[in-house]
C-alpha cells in the first residue's frame, strides 16, 4: 500500500531533473516508510535503481560482515563479480564503477548508521566518495536514509566536511488523516469517523502500522488482536524499534518516555522527575529522541508578553509509544498471559481517557488541517502549540490544547473525544479565556474540534467561533460551522 507522500515525490522529481548529481538524505522513526518511499520513487522515475542496506547490529557483528554484506548486495543487484571488499574505499570505488553516466541512476544506501556503525572513518570516506567519485555521475541521485537520525545529523547534516554537499534533507512525518483513511479502501465511506478515529489514536499515520488495520473489524476487535492479545505486533513493537534506533542503551531516555507518558514537562520538571540532573546529558537524551520521532518540543509565544517563551515543553508526540506506555507496558504481564483476550475494552478503566489524550494528541499532529476550517490557511501564523502556564504569585496558571496565533489574533483551541459532549464545554473554555488574561492587545477567537455527538446547546451558546467536526478532517475538507 502507497498512499499520499506526493509533495515528498515532487521534491525527489526536481532533484532527479537537475543537470548535476543529487545528494539526499533522509530520515523518520521507524515503520514511518522512509524505504518504500525511495523505492516507490525509483519505481515511477523508471530509473536504474540500485539499494545496499546496513546489517541490524549485533554485539558479535564487526565491520567486515557490513562490507561483506555490501558486497553481495551489489553484485546481487548489477551483475558485478562478488569480490570481497576491504575497506569503505574499496566498497565505494566499487559502487562508482556500477554508476553508468548514460542513465539517470538512483543509489539508495538504506540504515547507513548500521553499514558505518563500526568504522569511525565512515562518513569520512563516504564524504571522499562523493566529492571525487559520485558527484561526477551528473545523472546520479545519491540518497543516504536512516532510522538512527541522531546518526546522519551528526555525522552528515552538522558534520563540516559535508557543509555544503547535501541538496535535498527530506524528513518523513506521519501521513495525514486525508491519507490515513484511504487504508479502509471503499470501507471508509461506511466506517463511522469515531471507529476510525479511535484506530489512529492508537497507530497515528505510520503507514506499517494501518497496513496491519482489519476493516473488516471492529475498532474494539483491532485493537485486541494488534495491541491486547499474546504475540500481537503491537505489543513488542515499541521494545524493537527502541532497541533499533539506541541500541539498548536508552535507560534514561526509557524512563523520559514513562515521565512524558503522564503530560508535558519542561527540562527542569523532568530532571527533578527523574532525579537527575538539569545538564547538557539531558538535554542531549531529548534532543535524541526528538530526532528519532517520539517525541515533540514546543515552545511558541507567550501571548501576554508578546515573547518567544523561556522554556521548552516536551511531550510523546507519537501516538503509539503514549498508548504503549500509558496502556500496553502497565498490563503486559496480564496481555501476555492471555487474560485481555476475552475483556470488554470500553469497560477497561480509564479507557475513554486515554483515547480522549490520544484524539489530542493525533489533532496536534495534524495541525496544517486545521488551518483551513479556521480560516488561516494564507495567514501569517507567528506560533502554533499547546499552552501552558503554571500556577505563580501574580496569577493563575492556565493550560490550552492549542493556541494558534497570529500578529493580532490569538485563537484558543479546544480539542475534545467524548461519547456526549455537552454545554459544559462552554464553561471550560471560557475559563481558560479568562485565565489567558490578553486583555485587549490581542483578538480572542475559540475553536473547538470534536469527535462524538455534540449537544446543539453547545452551538446555540454561539460562545465559539468556529466548530470543526473532526471527521470532515478525514476527507481533507476541514468543514466547519460557526
Amino acid at each position: 500500500m502507497f498512499y499520499g507522500r506526493e509533495e515528498l515525490l515532487e521534491q525527489l522529481d526536481a532533484q532527479l531533473a537537475s543537470p548535476i548529481a543529487s545528494l539526499v538524505t533522509c530520515r523518520g522513526r521507524r515503520r514511518i516508510g522512509k524505504s518504500t518511499l525511495i523505492e516507490e520513487f525509483a519505481r515511477r522515475s523508471k530509473v536504474r535503481y540500485i539499494k545496499i542496506e546496513g546489517l541490524s547490529p549485533r554485539e558479535a557483528d564487526a565491520n567486515q560482515k557490513q562490507l561483506d554484506a555490501f558486497a553481495r548486495q551489489l553484485s546481487e543487484q548489477t551483475g558485478m563479480p562478488l569480490r570481497p571488499l576491504s575497506s569503505w574505499f574499496d566498497a565505494f570505488a566499487r559502487l562508482d564503477d556500477a554508476v553508468a553516466d548514460n542513465e539517470r541512476t538512483v543509489v539508495f544506501l538504506d540504515e547507513v548508521s548500521w553499514m558505518g556503525k563500526y568504522d569511525p572513518d565512515y562518513p569520512g570516506e563516504l564524504k571522499y566518495a562523493w566529492d571525487n567519485r559520485f558527484k561526477k555521475h551528473r545523472r546520479l541521485m545519491l540518497v543516504v536514509c536512516g532510522s538512527v537520525s541522531t546518526w546522519i545529523s551528526k555525522n552528515i547534516l552538522r558534520n563540516k566536511a559535508f557543509v555544503g554537499r547535501p541538496t535535498l534533507n527530506l524528513l518523513i512525518g506521519e501521513l495525514p488523516l486525508r491519507d490515513c483513511v484511504r487504508f479502509w479502501g471503499k470501507r471508509s465511506a461506511r466506517t463511522a469517523a469515531s471507529d476510525i478515529f479511535d484506530i489512529l489514536s492508537v497507530t497515528g499515520g505510520v503507514p506499517k502500522y494501518l497496513e496491519l488495520v482489519n476493516p473488516r473489524l471492529s475498532p474494539a476487535e483491532n485493537l485486541k488482536s494488534l495491541c491486547f492479545t499474546p504475540g500481537g505486533i503491537l505489543v513488542d513493537e515499541f521494545d524493537d524499534i527502541f532497541t533499533d534506533v539506541f541500541e539498548g542503551k536508552g535507560t534514561v531516555k526509557r524512563r523520559i518516555l514513562e515521565c512524558l507518558g503522564n503530560g508535558a514537562f519542561s527540562g527542569k520538571e523532568l530532571a527533578e522527575r527523574l532525579g537527575v540532573d538539569n545538564n547538557g546529558h539531558l538535554l542531549d537524551d531529548l534532543e535524541e529522541l526528538e530526532l528519532a520521532g517520539f517525541i515533540a518540543r514546543d515552545g511558541g509565544i507567550n501571548p501576554q508578553s508578546g515573547c518567544r517563551s523561556r522554556q521548552f515543553r516536551y511531550r510523546i508526540s507519537d501516538n503509539y509509544t503514549r498508548f504503549f506506555v500509558k496502556y500496553i507496558a502497565p498490563n503486559r504481564d496480564l496481555i501476555e498471559k492471555g487474560l485481555f483476550r476475552f475483556v470488554d475494552l470500553e469497560q477497561l478503566p480509564g479507557w475513554q481517557s486515554i483515547l480522549g489524550f490520544q484524539f489530542e494528541s493525533l489533532v496536534l499532529n495534524n495541525i496544517a488541517a486545521l488551518l483551513r476550517p479556521l480560516g488561516l490557511d494564507r495567514a501569517a501564523l507567528i506560533s502554533a502549540a499547546p499552552y501552558r502556564r503554571a500556577v505563580h504569585a501574580r496569577g493563575q496558571g492556565c493550560q490550552i490544547d492549542l493556541l494558534i496565533q497570529t500578529r493580532r489574533t490569538a485563537w484558543v483551541v479546544e480539542i475534545k473525544r467524548r461519547k456526549e459532549i455537552g454545554a459544559e464545554v462552554v464553561d471550560e473554555v471560557a475559563e481558560k479565556v479568562r485565565r489567558l488574561g490578553i486583555g485587549r492587545r490581542m483578538s480572542v477567537r475559540t475553536a473547538l474540534v470534536y469527535s462524538g455527538r455534540l449537544s446543539p446547546a453547545v452551538e446555540a451558546e454561539g460562545f465559539f467561533d468556529v466548530i470543526v467536526d473532526a471527521a470532515s478532517l478525514l476527507s481533507g475538507g476541514g468543514e466547519s460551522h460557526p
